[in-house]
């Protein structure tokens, strides 16, 4: 593997600070995997243009091992973030992946398709996240993409503390990301502090951003975020980004995002701007006619 690139630090005139902080809420999806629900249904408005963030992570089979057997989506688009394991991706328009560990798989669902994601392993450490990102009105019904990234295939940099970032999306220090999206411009950093190290990254002051933190814990201006915690930053409209510090070593990911600010109407897997929309979509399931 390639060495790091080496990048200058960003410099910031004000840092965002943390407004709230969430625990996540457990429960069970799929057939039956467990799961860290972060980001949830209330919290849309206030996180848009995200609507769910799920956190995994375990090394027993009976937690994960049915997968996710064929669903539906409609209306958003869901990045699955792999830090330990194997799942396989098949869908209705054809598309086949395998998800390893450190990759990610980009769906836009648009106007419907139907898949499944199931382990291929019978034991061993299953671990990562899966996020929800809305689509604009005009774009709910667009056609269905799909692609798979290996770790190999994702930017990322180190900086001169020591930061190791990957760039999932977005742009961070002048290094472009994996995938970008005009409407939502969405950013989406997997950071790794080393003890005593910090990180800036600048954020516009119109999009929402939050920090959930899954190894150790950070500090945010004077808050603390430990494992296993959203830190949603402040619409500080006199900030300039965020400044993320550990004293020990500390993984987390920042996610920030532009809010579309549209109606979210959403009825399990269909994310829609109307209750007609939501009605069109189960219609269109039920008739066959959603990945059509």
């Amino acid at each position: 593997m390639n060495p790091l690139a080496i990048l200058p630090g960003a410099t910031l005139t004000h840092s965002r600070g943390v407004e709230q902080l969430v625990s996540g809420v457990a429960t069970s999806d799929g057939a039956g995997v467990r799961l860290t629900r972060v980001l949830t249904q209330p919290l849309q408005r206030r996180l848009d243009p995200f609507l769910m963030l799920d956190a995994f992570g375990s090394d027993r089979p009976d937690d994960y091992i049915a997968g996710f057997p064929d669903h539906p989506h409609r209306g958003f688009e869901t990045i699955t973030y792999m830090l330990a394991g194997r799942m396989r991706h098949r869908d209705s328009t054809g598309h086949e992946g395998l998800l390893e560990t450190g990759g990610v798989q980009w769906m836009t669902a648009g106007r419907g398709v139907i898949h499944s994601e199931i382990p291929q392993q019978q034991e061993g450490l299953m671990e990562g996240f899966q996020l929800w990102l809305n689509l604009p009105a005009q774009d709910k019904m667009c056609a269905p993409w799909y692609r798979d990234f290996g770790a190999g295939d994702l930017p990322r940099f180190a900086t001169g503390a020591g930061v190791e970032a990957i760039v999932i999306a977005g742009e961070s220090h002048g290094m472009a990301g994996a995938v970008s999206r005009d409407a939502t411009a969405p950013l989406y950093l997997d950071l790794h502090l080393p003890a005593g190290a910090s990180f800036s990254q600048p954020l516009p002051a119109a999009h929402n951003a939050f920090v959930y933190v899954y190894r150790g814990e950070v500090r945010i201006g004077e808050r603390t975020v430990a494992a296993g915690r959203m830190g949603i930053l402040a619409n500080d409209p006199h900030a300039d980004g965020v400044t993320i510090a550990a004293n020990g070593e500390a993984r987390a990911l920042l996610i920030a995002g532009q809010p579309l600010k549209e109606r979210i109407v959403q009825y399990g897997p269909f994310v829609m701007n109307s209750e007609q929309e939501i009605y069109q979509a189960l219609s269109d399931f039920r008739d066959g006619k959603l990945a059509a």
